[in-house]
């Protein structure tokens, strides 16, 4: 069992910078890939980027490639979202998730745990 709680959202202006955080609680996490999703509104959920239970093993959306950067402590059970040069298409709800596959899944059906999700607004 893991539980996420995503923070760090907010309102920045376009070609600013956030860095959101998914804190988790449960044995598990250390074992578990992480994927950060988005959902915009009247859009369906999608697949930002994604990092392997070790760290080692990122994939990223072409959407946010060079702009988006994961990481994760597992020491501090927590995964970061570095998010540079903001564009206001990148306003969304976004979701921090939970999986024990050893690949990072691009599909949300992939995942066992979802956050609540942080609202991320960039304005123009």
């Amino acid at each position: 069992q893991v539980q996420l709680e995503e923070s760090g959202g907010g309102l920045v202006q376009a070609g600013g910078s956030l860095r959101l955080s998914c804190a988790a609680s449960g044995r598990t996490f250390s074992s578990s890939a992480i994927g950060w999703f988005r959902q915009a509104p009247g859009k369906e959920r999608e697949f930002v980027v994604g990092i392997s239970w070790r760290g080692g093993s990122t994939l990223y959306a072409d959407s946010v490639k060079g702009r988006f950067t994961i990481s994760r402590d597992n020491a501090k059970n927590t995964v970061y979202l570095e998010m540079n040069s903001l564009q206001p298409e990148d306003t969304a709800v976004y979701y921090c998730a939970a999986t024990p596959l050893l690949r990072v899944p691009r599909a949300s059906a992939g995942y066992n745990y979802w956050g609540q999700g942080t609202q991320v607004t960039v304005s123009s």
